[in-house]
């Protein structure tokens, strides 16, 4: 009756119907009734974002290695899929079965973004599941979330049932283990199932926390209810990514999708130590897959994929020690079967001209370099770790090797910055523009068009890095700063094009970004005024955010503009990212003072502590040994 419906009433009339369709190549076909235990995974964006996350790829992974266990996907249905849902009446479903979503045993949602939280509720809401966690009776889904944003949950604490800390891949089965367990013994006493789950490593249960506040709203303590749960959550990590569950069947969509090609994941974490990046310090420690499961990997993917291109995919992919060699050995494998190879994140200070000559041979790409800041002074305040020169020098080396488009991307607003500091955007940008027109002269009869694209964010402070303690710029002020580089770059965008991020969406992400469990009714409450895919431009509702955070009697502007103190509890002071608090203030001061720290796999140890906190030690964190 509900596959019928759908297929009448709902998919004719909606755009992008094979959002919805779950028929892809490579989709599995179980079993409903024989599974021991159904799971959903679901991503709170459209189908096409969701289908392009790794993460969610290798969570599917993980979990059909048991056979027990029906894996399918659910993603937000866009606005005028779910309008028709409403009209007729049609809970929120699965892709591979059309079920719905209510009658699966386990729910993830990846928390990838804090933009995505309202289509959390939203999901929810669709499926007919209670919202918050105490309201769920014990034939209710378990609703479970992970993803970086859940270093601090607690905005969406009341949401959940679970939430995981790291990574998942080892956890999740763990979990489901104990989920098919309870359910086999009838789903008696849901209370009793989330205490046994709290105590598994890496999980966190918000309902058994209590947060006491202040009458300023700082936070006074975060303590367990009861001594059975632990004071602390520390993230779970992967120890062995050669022999950790990774896809070589992915599912392959009919229709494009925002990354539309392999994913191979080379390694994880980065100890390059740049002081606003979140995922920097919450994926250490550095570890790299050997160079033959990478090729054993891709040989996979491509033969059960048919896709043409290879990305090679990492915090920072040109940091992986075999770089060179497995790009080598990729195109010469699979060059002459068309497929080429991209590298999405590139280091400024080590890209070269052998390797950009190398991966433009069977397709050339854009390339797009990140100096975050203008000025050499405040990419130390940063911690960056490229000068001008490393800038200039790659540009050149770009130039030469055949590109004539380059993007650059930088952040306003960062800790210290000055007037001068903006405008260094503008004249960097101007210079590498300039370096390309001396490499056109050079190549004579050369007919290129130069372009650089220079892209513009505004900086909001996350959780456990050293700038989580800084005020955001306020609106007012990011308008200001990104008037006055618009007026500093040329007029002709021809030549420099410009970009910039809405100063309201930095806001509100900056709000999330650090706020605690008070939010929780905000983000419900705008998500009854409306509020959904914040994220997207067209949906984005600002005012009604306004209004939610009115109703509910909640300023949010101290959130993103308040300066946090080091002696005072943050929000998720009782999770533990392994990387230590005192380093945090290290860097933070040092950062005032605009001095830089190493690299640590390239020097000693610098002692964030992620080594003696985890249990991990030597080459897997990339420095020496702590004593």
């Amino acid at each position: 009756m509900l596959e019928k419906l759908i297929k009448e009433k709902l998919l004719p009339y909606v755009s992008k119907p094979a959002r919805y369709l779950g028929n892809e190549w490579n989709v599995l076909t179980q079993d409903w009734d024989s599974s021991k235990l159904r799971i959903a995974l679901a991503f709170p964006d459209v189908y096409e974002v969701g289908m392009s996350h790794l993460g969610l790829k290798i969570l599917r992974e993980s979990l059909l290695s048991n056979k027990n266990y029906l894996v399918e996907r659910v993603f937000a249905p866009w606005v005028d899929l779910e309008e028709r849902m409403r009209a007729y009446k049609v809970p929120l479903f699965s892709l591979e079965s059309w079920r719905p979503l209510k009658s699966f045993d386990l729910i993830g949602f990846t928390l990838q973004y804090e933009l995505s939280f309202s289509n959390v509720v939203n999901m929810l809401d669709l499926a007919g599941i209670p919202i918050r966690s105490e309201e769920r009776a014990d034939d209710d889904p378990i609703i479970m979330g992970g993803g970086p944003c859940a270093f601090n949950p607690e905005p969406v604490a009341d949401f959940f049932d679970l939430i995981v800390i790291g990574e998942g891949e080892e956890v999740i089965l763990e979990i489901a283990e104990a989920v098919a367990f309870w359910k086999e013994k009838g789903k008696r006493n849901r209370k009793e199932l989330l205490l046994q789950l709290s105590k598994y490593s890496g999980v966190y249960v918000p309902s058994l926390y209590n947060v006491e506040y202040g009458n300023d709203g700082i936070i006074l303590n975060i303590k367990p209810k009861s001594k059975e749960v632990p004071k602390i959550i520390k993230k779970r990590i992967v120890t062995d990514l050669d022999s950790s569950f990774f896809p070589t069947r992915p599912i392959v969509p009919h229709m494009e999708i925002v990354h539309d090609r392999i994913m191979l994941e080379l390694f994880r974490g980065c100890t390059r130590g740049c002081r606003f990046c979140q995922a920097g310090m919450i994926y250490r420690p550095v570890r790299e897959k050997k160079l033959e499961t990478l090729l054993n990997q891709a040989e996979e993917l491509v033969k059960s994929t048919g896709y043409n291109e290879i990305g090679l995919t990492s915090l920072s992919s040109s940091d992986y020690s075999k770089i060179k060699e497995l790009a080598e050995q990729l195109l010469d494998r699979y060059g002459k079967k068309g497929v080429g190879v991209s590298l999405p994140s590139l280091r400024i200070d080590n890209f070269s001209l052998e390797l950009a000559k190398e991966i433009q041979k069977v397709r050339k790409a854009g390339l797009t370099f990140a100096p975050e800041a203008g000025t050499q002074r405040l990419r130390d305040v940063i911690n960056k770790g490229v000068t001008e020169e490393d800038v200039l020098s790659t540009a050149e080396s770009a130039f030469r090797a055949g590109w004539s488009s380059i993007k650059l991307y930088f952040m306003i607003g960062l800790p210290t910055e000055t007037d001068e500091d903006v405008i260094g955007i503008a004249d960097l940008a101007q210079k590498v523009y300039e370096v390309g027109r001396k490499v056109n002269k050079e190549n004579k009869g050369s007919k290129k068009q130069i372009k650089i694209t220079v892209s513009v964010s505004s900086f909001v402070p996350k959780s456990h890095t050293p700038f989580q303690w800084v005020p955001q710029n306020t609106r007012e002020e990011l308008k200001r700063k990104q008037e006055l580089l618009k007026n500093a770059l040329p007029k002709d965008r021809r030549k420099i094009d410009f970009n910039w991020h809405d100063v309201e969406v930095s806001f509100l992400e900056g709000v999330f970004a650090r706020g605690d469990r008070r939010l929780s009714r905000v983000i419900e409450r705008a998500q009854q005024l409306g509020c959904k895919f914040d994220g997207w431009t067209e949906e984005f509702k600002f005012q009604t955010w306004m209004q939610a955070f009115s109703d509910c009697k909640i300023d949010p502007e101290p959130y993103a503009y308040r300066k946090r103190e080091f002696q005072e509890l943050l929000p998720w002071e009782h999770i533990d990212a392994g990387v230590t608090k005192d380093f945090l203030m290290s860097e933070y001061r040092k950062a005032m003072r605009a001095e830089t720290t190493w690299d640590c796999r390239q020097g000693r140890c610098t002692g964030c502590g992620i080594s003696a906190n985890l249990g991990v030690v030597g080459p897997r964190c990339g420095g020496e040994d702590l004593d």
